[in-house]
């Protein structure tokens, strides 16, 4: 699954465009390199959104096949780090 869409299914991001321009402009980063929206996330893969009050890492544990609920999101990812930024960095 592309990594913009497994965001978006995994409710990290309310719409795939978001992604997408997240990732084009290096907020999004996989296994700690810049990747391309089409990149094939896979088991494993630490994933770090880097937003804009807030930084959130976590490693994929299995790939939904369709959207999921916020609830389920556990089963397919694990937390590793959130932290809030300061809004006056």
């Amino acid at each position: 699954m592309r990594l913009d869409l497994f965001l978006k299914n995994t409710n990290f991001l309310k719409k795939r465009n978001q992604a997408k321009k997240g990732i084009e402009i290096g907020r999004i980063r996989v296994n700690g390199k810049e990747v391309k929206p089409a990149y094939k996330i896979k088991k494993n893969d630490i994933v770090e959104l880097n937003f804009e009050k807030a930084i959130i890492k976590f490693r994929v544990l299995d790939i939904p096949e369709k959207q999921i609920k916020k609830e389920a999101q556990k089963e397919f990812v694990e937390l590793i780090a959130k932290e809030r930024k300061d809004i006056f960095e």
